[in-house]
């Protein structure tokens, strides 16, 4: 099959080369429809009820997605509290309240909010807390002095120690994030102070992340090109010959970004890094072709026929690699989670790609080339062969193998061990990840998450809602009780029934219980300045019966519930679960604390229902009197407690949930109430969790799967077993390794285990393959080991040195998935050949009465 197909190709080149050219200009010329998506919410389909319920409390409480500005000023010994400090504060808070994009109605700044204080008992004050720039120091102390009065204030938008000052600034859309941060920057660089300003938040880092990761994208897959480039040059000796595999990986590379963004698909931080996974992909079967061609070819031999006898020999192993890196890549399709599945359905359009070019345009390429080219190049292998580095390779590695032969006994228990040690740490592996932590520390957004978090209650955000439930049942019990009195009235001669009727109906429909309850009481309540002495007894009881229900359907007036809001609060910043928390409970101790007395003892929740309600009444004569539907629904029947996390991290988010539920054990809420999560934390936290468990599924299905297919190839369930001893070793020795240094499995670490099943087993399939050729024509192990570890070894080598050099500069990138993907395609390679190339020919030699039970092997 593979000499007819290699004929085939070389008899018409230009027709193999204008295909290729074809599908390039093709898929290429919809590459410039991109569109980016770096939303972290996506990881979940739009369906997902978590994601589904986040938008509606998003909406619900008119919250946005939000930047955080941070000023800090440690040299001052007012910190921030000084007129310049404040000044610019002011000055860069009404700038970005002006840049477009910005929902300027819910920025959050001390230049920004009400200064509450008392005008006299019974009435307030709310004045702007800088309504001007301060001229004078004893301005910049009333300003502290009052930060301090106000605990909604202190830690979030003041640090406590007053060496910083933050603005939280809500965006349309965290895509314009990046873009509002570099305005912002601008404005800052024209403040003229000497205070320090970071920025950062979840939009803004994904979003930046968006745009490094393109800019990356454009340094990286280039620069490893490059350096695979100069070290396929440094084996073969050869311009021509090395153009071949870097045309075909650009090729790859092109027509499947291609199709990605030509079939409407968005280039998700996942699908961004296809390039990336392609490079090594695509390149590793061409070089192995091209490795066996440079050793075989001499001058004055038939290029063709070398090729067509490399391609006979290879054509399985090429075949098996690529559908076994395939399968590995088309698990991802079993994860719930979109972008991964568009991912690895992708990369697997690439990986056949690749497979059918190697086996059409490489024969065809080779077949072009001039034939003083490739004596040329035979001539400097040849030399290298001979003396140079290659001989010294392969000299090594022939000794290798026999060493690992002889002392296979050596060799396996180490390897036992190594299996040990790697399941030990793959036990003290734990699922963590931050999009903030995709940057490296010394990136501006990680120092910013820093030196925030370290003086703020914290910049991640997550949103627990509380919902009173049973609104039905209370109307139905309203209206039976509502009936008894009719009927009363109407026993003793009272006819009310058909006017009460009347405005019962005249008050159901789709409107809020309370809010329909609250006009029928004012209804009712003008009839009785209509109806006699008598009967205003029977209305005044349905008055009465009305309010009382009203109150009852508006459960987050009540203090009772606001109580219970408050030790949750508690709870969770005393134990350090939170950095703090604000709720409609905190809004209503503040105005109540003015309304009475403004002093500290003050600071409580009213005793009544009709305290709350007039503590909020207060409120809507302050400036932002819609900021109180940010806790509270306008009917009163749902509230939202904003915590304020210093750490994005999802182990601090899962905690937080643990102990939001071990409070609730021990202090259920009020009756009828129910509770649900929302906020990009916690988000981030649902995704990871889906993922993990999606990675898990998919690796195991596609080790299944590839086992099954190497026992297919092998036609043998014993070697089978043994072509995935590399593979197994690989992923143990990878994971095990993480867990032993502490790096946590994280979204880029879980997509790449995809990457370890379909490289780990390339290098076995060759080496067994190849085992099984000298084995059918010399018959003994021995001998047949002997002839691997001369040219199969050696391309082996070549190829896992290709690669994991090529692919060490993503080290120096400044993002980390490019540089996890680094280490990992490096270790992957590393790891893989070297398993393949000495525990398998000591097993081999261990086991060969079972493995190859025809084969003879002399002092065996």
């Amino acid at each position: 099959m593979g000499a007819r197909l290699t004929d085939w190709c070389m008899d018409h080149r230009r027709w193999i080369f204008a295909a290729m050219v074809l599908m390039v200009v093709v898929l290429g010329a919809m590459i410039p429809r991109i569109q980016i998506d770096t939303d972290p919410e996506n990881m979940l389909p739009a369906d997902q009820p978590d994601r589904v319920l986040h938008n509606q409390v998003q909406t619900q409480f008119n919250l946005h997605d939000m930047i955080v500005v941070g000023q800090v000023n440690d040299v001052h010994a007012d910190g921030v509290f000084n007129p310049e400090s404040l000044a610019a504060h002011y000055h860069l808070t009404r700038a970005i309240e002006q840049i477009d994009g910005v929902v300027s109605r819910d920025l959050l700044s001390m230049a920004a909010v009400d200064n509450v204080e008392q005008a006299a008992p019974g009435t307030i004050d709310y004045d702007w807390l800088i309504p001007a720039p301060p001229a004078t120091p004893a301005e910049a102390e009333r300003i502290r002095t009052a930060v301090a009065r106000l605990p909604m204030y202190q830690g979030t938008l003041a640090s406590e120690d007053g060496t910083a000052a933050a603005i939280f600034v809500p965006v349309e859309s965290k895509d314009q994030s990046h873009r509002i941060a570099q305005e912002i920057r601008a404005v800052i660089d024209g403040l003229g102070v000497d205070d320090a300003f970071h920025i950062t938040g979840q939009p803004v880092a994904q979003d930046t992340f968006g745009v490094e990761m393109f800019q990356q994208m454009a340094i990286s897959a280039p620069l490893a090109g490059l350096i695979i480039f100069l070290v396929m040059l440094y084996f073969f000796r050869s311009v021509p010959m090395v153009v071949a595999p870097m045309l075909l990986a650009m090729a790859t590379v092109i027509s499947t970004m291609g199709l990605l963004i030509g079939t409407g698909f968005t280039v998700h931080i996942m699908s961004s890094m296809i390039p990336i996974f392609l490079m090594p992909i695509a390149v590793v079967a061409s070089v192995h072709v091209l490795s066996n061609f440079a050793d075989r070819y001499r001058p004055g031999d038939d290029p063709r026929a070398v090729m067509r006898g490399v391609m006979d020999r290879l054509f399985k192993p090429v075949l098996f690699t690529a559908l076994t890196t395939g399968v590995g890549f088309a698990s991802l399709l079993f994860t719930p989670i979109p972008p991964v599945q568009v991912f690895g359905g992708f990369i697997s359009f690439g990986v056949l790609v690749a497979l059918v070019l190697t086996l059409t345009f490489i024969p065809a390429y080779t077949a072009a080339l001039p034939r003083r080219a490739l004596d040329r190049m035979s001539t400097r292998t040849a030399q290298d062969g001979e003396a140079g580095s290659t001989a010294r390779l392969c000299h090594v590695l022939q000794a290798g193998g026999r060493q690992a032969v002889r002392h296979r006994g050596f060799v396996l228990g180490g390897l036992a061990v190594l299996v040990v040690v790697a399941v030990y740490g793959i036990s003290q592996i734990q699922i963590n990840d931050n999009p903030t932590r995709w940057f490296k520390s010394s990136h501006d957004i990680r120092i910013a998450d820093s030196v925030l978090n370290e003086r703020f209650s914290g910049t991640y955000e997550a949103y627990l809602r509380l919902r009173q439930t049973g609104q039905d049942a209370l109307e139905s019990e309203l209206r039976t009780r509502a009936e008894a009195i009719v009927d009363e009235a109407e026993a003793e001669g009272f006819g009310i029934s058909d006017r009460w009727q009347a405005l019962w109906a005249a008050h159901r429909g789709e409107a809020p219980l309370g809010d329909r309850l609250e006009r029928l009481a004012v209804e009712i309540d003008d009839l009785l300045f209509t109806v006699d002495l008598d009967e205003a007894v029977h209305w005044e009881r349905l008055l009465d019966l009305v309010e009382a229900a009203r109150t009852d359907s508006r459960a987050f007036q009540k203090p009772g519930h606001l109580a219970w809001m408050a030790a949750l609060q508690a709870h969770l910043e005393a134990g350090g679960h939170i950095g703090k928390a604000g709720s409609l409970a905190d809004l209503v101790k503040t105005i109540n604390r003015e309304l009475v007395s403004g002093e500290p003892e003050d600071y409580r929740l009213p005793a009544s229902a009709g305290g709350v309600s007039q503590a909020l009444l207060s409120f809507q004569s302050s400036h932002r009197p819609h900021d109180l539907w940010r806790f509270v629904t306008p009917d009163f029947t749902e509230a939202n407690i904003w915590l304020q996390l210093p750490s994005g991290d999802n182990q601090d988010m899962g905690r937080v949930l643990e102990a939001v539920d071990a409070f609730i054990a021990d202090n259920p809420p009020p009756e009828g109430v129910e509770w649900d999560w929302a906020g990009a934390t916690y988000i981030n936290l649902v995704w990871q969790g889906e993922m993990v468990a999606g990675m898990l599924l998919a690796l195991l299905s596609a080790f299944v799967v590839v086992l099954l297919m190497m026992i297919g190839l092998f036609r043998s369930i014993t070697v089978g077993a043994l072509a995935m001893l590399p593979l197994t070793v690989t992923i143990a020795a990878i994971y095990g390794v993480m867990g032993l240094v502490g790096k946590d499995y994280d979204m880029p670490v879980a997509v790449l285990s995809s990457l370890s099943i379909g490289l780990s087993v390339d290098f076995a399939i060759h080496f067994i393959q190849r085992c099984r050729m000298a084995l059918d024509e010399v018959g003994d192990w021995r001998l047949a080991l002997d002839r691997v570890f001369q040219e199969p070894a050696c391309a082996i080598t070549r190829n896992a040195v290709v690669i994991a050099v090529g692919f060490l500069p993503l080290l120096a990138a400044p993002l980390m998935p490019y540089v996890t993907v680094g280490i990992f395609l490096a270790s992957i390679m590393a790891a893989s050949a070297v398993v393949t190339l000495f525990a398998l020919p000591a097993l081999i030699a261990y086991a060969h009465p079972v493995l190859f039970p025809r084969a003879t092997g002399r002092g065996a």
